[in-house]
């Protein structure tokens, strides 16, 4: 009975071979699927990015050229996502222009935040201010970025 009991269970080799492969296994596919998810939050970063981008254009269009005067995130978001009169005032009632971005600022998928840092200059931003805000936008000019290193390392900002 004792031979019988004995074949019925697993070695120690035995079970340390399954754990070895186990492990190779998932040293192999597991950074294939931290690829994937870097990939996914690029792509929704950049559908983001055009999405508003093309939005402020429009804006520019029906408010004379202008840009949506923005001091804040919680100014941005009532010009963008509200109704607004051709002279940049937003008016939620009978505003001619918008919404342009619907209930709600998008996330940046990098920082999943929906806070903007309101830049100033003539120039393009190069790299992320540093703060924890999801984006960038320079009023003046319209320039809207994200806020987030792997942007800037992998598209050079574009």
């Amino acid at each position: 009975m004792s031979s019988k009991c004995r074949r019925c269970a697993f070695t120690l080799i035995e079970v340390l071979l399954v754990v070895i492969i186990m492990a190779v296994l998932a040293a192999t596919i597991i950074p294939q699927f931290t690829s994937s998810t870097k990939e996914a939050k690029t792509s929704a970063l950049n559908f983001n990015l055009q999405t508003v981008r093309s939005q402020l254009e429009m804006y520019k269009e029906q408010h004379v050229g202008l840009y949506p005067p923005a001091t804040d995130t919680a100014s941005f978001a009532a010009q963008m996502c509200s109704r607004t009169n051709q002279d940049t005032t937003a008016n939620a009632s009978s505003g001619l222009y918008g919404p342009y971005l619907g209930d709600d600022l998008p996330a940046n998928p990098f920082n999943d935040s929906k806070t903007i840092a309101i830049v100033n200059g003539t120039t393009a931003p190069t790299a992320a201010t540093g703060s924890s805000d999801g984006w960038q936008y320079n009023p003046a000019t319209g320039w809207f970025y994200p806020n987030n290193a792997e942007f800037y390392q992998t598209t050079g900002g574009t």
